[in-house]
């Protein structure tokens, strides 16, 4: 029986791979972890009975504790709960679905004890893939990709890693403003922004992919997952999200991932890698289906695609900054202290500021959480936020 443990349970993604769970029945769930959602915890606590629960929070870890206490589950608490969930004793799958940079320290310390890793944290690979990639080889370790485009591509890459690869394409949606004008763009609301087209996800991921933050991110992380340089990774438009992916080789043949729109079914592809399961679900009536749109992706109405494609080639600290700028720009945003278009101009001055100061070409962890704070006081003081913690 497969052993797993979750970081971030109670959010979309872990939601789901908990959902992919109670429908097989043969995974063992030895720990949890979740922020504030100590309501939406407790059930699965009785549910799954993990070993362990981590809260961030040390109150709401004391109050959940009581709630449990007949459960027989141990509940932690801080960044030291964290990471002992991380290093879950049984568990040998980690899902890493927590939001934020949080997530890097849990994931290291997972590799190190030899837990494989089903990935969903984008920041991990963004931040510190020249860190995380040289220790998952070192230990032996799986890195399982959780985002429906790079397991896209990693299903593609299956039975084919010794074929030159001539590019990835990874898809987009083009989120619910791809056919909106810039007038209009300026007016957008956080609630605007929360109605993707195609995927269910959490409020700071929603917004990313309106932006197309999310995809410069995306094309950042599977720099290092697969190991190709960015002028062979491209973006491109699929407003279905029926193409979830895309592999070029060499030949000129390509491999395309497709299906419907359903997170489960990465989900459920990494917690039993290399094995498939039956999933329940709709699926693509290809005797229904009239064309498949695809388009270029426009980078002038949408200036955080090759923004970031710029912060990957800069390398080093630099795409630290791209992230916790977009971080606090979008927790603004959904705080209504800022505009929609100005999530992008404050990603860029971040990055100027940045440069300006010396970029760093290989930080360790503890010069990633530093420069992660810096960007954030320098974001609050040139913006006046408000919204650091």
């Amino acid at each position: 029986m497969r052993k797993i443990a979750i970081l971030g349970s109670t959010g979309s993604i872990g939601t789901q791979t908990l959902e992919v769970v109670r429908e097989n029945g043969d995974i063992r769930v030895e720990a949890l972890s979740a922020g504030r959602n100590i309501e939406l915890l407790e059930k699965q606590i009785r549910e799954f009975r993990p070993k362990t629960a981590a809260v961030a929070d040390e109150a709401l870890a004391k109050d959940l504790a009581i709630r449990v206490a007949d459960t027989g589950t141990r509940v932690l608490s801080g960044k030291e709960g964290l990471l002992e969930t991380a290093v879950s004793r049984k568990a040998d799958l980690l899902v890493t679905a927590i939001v934020g940079m949080i997530g890097i320290e849990p994931t290291m310390a997972a590799i190190q004890a030899g837990k494989n890793i089903a990935l969903a944290n984008k920041e991990t690979l963004v931040c510190a893939g020249h860190l995380i990639m040289p220790l998952a080889e070192e230990r032996g370790v799986k890195i399982l990709p959780v985002d429906s485009e790079h397991s896209a591509i990693f299903q593609c890459l299956k039975g084919n890693r010794k074929n030159r690869i001539a590019n990835l394409w990874i898809t987009a949606s083009g989120g619910p403003f791809r056919k909106m004008g810039m007038a209009k763009l300026k007016k957008v609301t956080p609630e605007d922004a929360l109605k993707h087209p195609n995927w269910s996800m959490g409020a700071k991921i929603t917004i990313d992919s309106s932006t197309m933050v999310n995809k410069g991110l995306e094309v950042m992380e599977a720099h290092w997952l697969f190991g190709v340089d960015y002028d062979r990774i491209k973006v491109v438009v699929q407003p279905q999200s029926i193409i979830h992916s895309m592999v070029e080789y060499e030949d000129g043949a390509v491999l395309a991932q497709m299906g419907t729109p359903d997170m489960k079914l990465p989900i459920q592809y990494a917690l039993y890698y290399p094995k498939r399961r039956a999933l329940p679900g709709p699926r693509l009536d290809f005797t229904a289906m009239r064309s498949i749109e695809l388009a270029a992706p426009d980078e002038k109405k949408f200036p955080a695609l090759p923004l970031a494609y710029a912060a990957g080639r800069r390398g080093g600290s630099m795409p630290t900054v791209f992230n916790a700028a977009n971080e606090l720009a979008v927790a603004a945003f959904l705080k209504r202290k800022t505009g929609y278009l100005d999530i992008v101009r404050m990603i860029s001055e971040a990055m100027e500021q940045h440069e300006k100061n010396g970029v760093l070409s290989e930080p360790d962890v503890e010069s990633i959480l530093r420069i992660q704070a810096d960007t954030e006081r320098f974001m609050e003081e040139r913006f006046h936020l408000g919204v650091r913690a």
